[in-house]
């Protein structure tokens, strides 16, 4: 449904509204409760020992995606010379990594099982279904950013060349041909299966058979099994995965159950709503056409300074997001080993008093037994 403009001013009208009166606006999906996953979801395990760094999956994403061509085509390898990130127009690359021996690793969303870019987007444009994928709805998006912002592995991208038209891009693990029940494409391209399509729990089972199999061949870790909650993109390793570009330091709670509290209480800066808002109408993508009176008013509202204006702006909130996030972090981790040290400290002091008890028990048995032989 095309957005109106009364709706449009409606929503500025109830967002300075809610600033005014001091009122919170709080992450969707945010939550303090663990989530162990969607029962049967699928995920892919990337066998890195395997990865012979052809790019064929990079070709393949290229494909069913309909992206366009890189610069360099597929069959140069010597872009893996270079360390690359997911863009726009890249959904997944395969970077190239010189430790005790060269170990090719691709990378693309990990579609959490907790995703924290679905907890930060206010809007619920992204959203993790029960099949697997962390999917995307670009008729919801406003272009905020916070999902690149919040995630951990640094992979959503975002169309800044299109003014009128932007959108978040990254990995959907191939959500549509899935409901055609064909596999995602880099998997049905790579030719030395390196990468396996199956349920999550079965990919589980297949990686700890493999490191219980070939021990000298493989870290006793499924990267993706715990850390941050979860994730349904599994990896297996011969190399220590910190060597491979990997983050070790995530730990093994979702960033929505760690964020939950915290999060929910970082209010929205009120003088942003008004710019933000008019970009959110300037070049927010509807399916349904627009009407010709709104379609021109919206152009008229994103010129190019007001554009330039929204952009600051909203890097200046990035910037503010990631600090506060951050402190919010540190303050839940601190607050939660302080908690585990007092509890440690009962215990201590319980166990010595039980052993006390214990003791006087016995010495007074004694002395009634010295009595009563006596």
């Amino acid at each position: 449904m095309a957005i109106s403009r009364r709706k449009f001013l409606g929503s500025l009208g109830a967002a300075i509204g809610a600033g005014t009166t001091g009122t919170l606006t709080k992450a969707y999906g945010a939550s303090n409760k663990h989530f162990d996953g969607y029962p049967g979801s699928s995920g892919v395990l990337h066998d890195t020992t395997k990865c012979i760094g052809c790019r064929k999956c990079e070709q393949a994403c290229n494909k069913v995606n309909d992206l366009p061509q890189p610069e360099k085509p597929f069959e140069d390898l010597t872009v893996l010379d270079q360390k690359r990130r997911t863009q726009a127009d890249s959904y997944t690359v395969v970077n190239q990594f010189q430790t005790q021996e060269k170990v090719f690793v691709k990378k693309q969303c990990n579609h959490c099982l907790e995703p924290a870019c679905a907890s930060a987007c206010f809007v619920k444009a992204l959203k993790k279904t029960p099949e697997g994928p962390v999917v995307y709805d670009a008729s919801l998006c406003v272009g905020c950013r916070y999902c690149m912002v919040a995630c951990p592995f640094e992979v959503p991208a975002y169309e800044y060349d299109k003014v009128l038209t932007p959108k978040v891009t990254k990995c959907t693990m191939c959500a549509p041909r899935l409901k055609e029940g064909k596999l995602p494409g880099c998997v049905e391209a790579c030719p030395r299966e390196a990468l396996i399509f199956g349920k999550r729990e079965t990919l589980l089972k297949i990686a700890k058979s493999r490191i219980q199999k070939y021990p000298d061949q493989y870290i006793d870790h499924v990267y993706g099994e715990h850390e941050m909650g979860g994730t349904s993109w599994l990896y297996l390793s011969g190399q220590p995965f910190g060597s491979i570009g990997m983050r070790e330091d995530l730990g093994t709670t979702s960033a929505p159950e760690l964020t939950a509290g915290p999060l929910s209480a970082v209010p929205i800066v009120v003088g942003l709503w008004p710019v933000l808002l008019t970009g959110v109408y300037a070049i927010s993508k509807r399916k349904d056409k627009i009407a010709k009176e709104e379609k021109e008013d919206a152009l008229k509202a994103a010129g190019v300074q007001a554009s330039e204006d929204m952009n600051q702006k909203l890097e200046e909130l990035r910037e503010k997001m990631t600090k506060e996030k951050t402190a919010a972090i540190n303050f839940e981790i601190k607050k939660a080993l302080e908690e585990d040290a007092k509890k440690r400290e009962e215990a201590e002091k319980l166990e010595a008093k039980e052993d006390k008890e214990v003791e006087t028990e016995v010495l007074e048995d004694s002395e009634e037994k010295g009595k009563q032989e006596e």
